[in-house]
């Protein structure tokens, strides 16, 4: 009897052993899935977006004369003119009224060239004619045409010219909105969390507000555009696009999130520090300064950071309020048009000419540095601060 008992738990325990092995064979099969999807995506956008970083160039010789100001395709060779980019022609007027002392000279200066040129170098489908891919052959025989790096990538904002559209717009915008956002939803959001762990009593009204707060979190980030809509811009005259109505609307965006991580990060310290310092004789406003604030801000900022990064991901409200205008100029205050990276991703991904495709990918790939950096910055301080009981 004693031997089938013991043979019964044998099988058992070999039973729930493989049971156990199964289990743990199905999370790493699931970790491999999520990193593959994860390598995939990034391995997608590297090998789309890594060529946008290189513009091509083409040296021509230039004549700066009355008539080639008047007309500045006149100061290229009509063999070359097709392959120079517009851009750089209507450019031309401003360079010579910069620098007078051009007017009568003749240079040979490499210039950027046009969008098909750029395609056809990086061996992508173009848009070129047979006639003019056999001069650009020719001219990459002599060494005359190059993939330079793309400055007008990080200088220039958005453009109708794909070869020297860029970001910089975009990033100043971002910048003035995720300033403004936090300028605005931290000191509201540290301050709503303390008094509802510190002074707030524990009644139905305050659990009322604790239940709408949690809410808040989980409602689409759409209908917090709707809101940014109806108050800032409608009701108190916010001028629409402008980084103010983004910053503000990210802000109360960000105020659930912030206001969750920062009151569980209050909550984790332990009670016997008030207890120490209310027996010394602090006050609750000198306890929560000196000791229950220094010891939680590593949750508080921790929270306050993935609050930002997820605001700098959001598009959906932003659309709302206006910042989807084309930007090609960077903006010079928090009231002027703006738009901001996520935005500018959009618009691209909906153009027609090929040449974005590129250009998406690689803004793509800068936001996605940026959040890794504010992700990093996220655990590196609740490495510095953190303290554990």
């Amino acid at each position: 009897m004693m031997k089938e008992n013991a043979g019964r738990t044998d099988r058992h325990t070999k039973k729930r052993y493989r049971a156990e092995k199964r289990f743990r064979l199905y999370c790493v099969f699931a970790l491999i899935l999520g990193c593959s999807f994860l390598v995939f995506f990034l391995a997608d956008l590297i090998t789309k977006g890594h060529s946008a970083f290189r513009q091509a160039q083409i040296q021509v010789e230039v004549e700066y004369t009355e008539k080639s100001v008047e007309v500045p395709m006149l100061a290229v060779s009509e063999e070359y003119r097709s392959l120079v980019s517009r851009a750089w022609f209507r450019k031309l007027p401003g360079r010579v009224s910069s620098h007078p002392e051009l007017m009568g000279t003749s240079k040979t200066i490499w210039v950027v060239a046009e969008a098909e040129v750029d395609q056809y170098l990086k061996d992508k489908p173009h848009g070129l004619k047979p006639g003019e891919a056999e001069k650009v052959d020719r001219l990459q025989q002599e060494g005359r045409v190059k993939l330079a790096f793309n400055t007008f990538f990080f200088t220039r904002g958005d453009s109708n010219l794909p070869e020297v559209a860029g970001i910089k717009s975009a990033a100043i915008g971002t910048m003035y909105v995720l300033f403004l956002t936090m300028l605005f939803s931290f000191p509201v959001g540290v301050l709503t969390a303390i008094y509802l762990e510190e002074y707030a009593p524990d009644n139905w009204f305050t659990r009322i507000i604790e239940v709408n707060i949690n809410n808040l979190a989980a409602i689409p980030s759409i209908l917090y555009g709707l809101l940014g809509l109806a108050i800032f811009i409608n009701t108190f005259g916010v001028p629409r696009s402008s980084a103010l109505a983004g910053g503000l609307t990210l802000a109360l965006m960000s105020l659930p999130v912030i206001i969750i991580s920062s009151r569980a990060a209050i909550r984790a310290v332990p009670y016997s520090i008030r207890e120490a310092a209310f027996g010394v004789g602090a006050s609750r406003w000198q306890t929560t300064i000196h000791h229950v604030l220094p010891y939680s801000l590593s949750g508080i900022l921790t929270g306050s950071i993935i609050a930002m990064a997820q605001a700098m991901g959001e598009t959906a409200p932003l659309l709302i309020v206006g910042m989807m205008a084309f930007i090609p100029d960077a903006p010079s205050g928090i009231t002027d048009a703006a738009t901001v990276l996520p935005a500018q991703i959009y618009t691209w991904s909906s153009a027609a000419l090929r040449p974005y495709e590129e250009r998406t990918a690689a803004a793509i790939l800068v936001l996605l540095a940026v959040l890794i950096f504010l992700n990093a910055t996220a655990v590196l301080l609740r490495k510095r601060y953190e303290r554990r009981w």
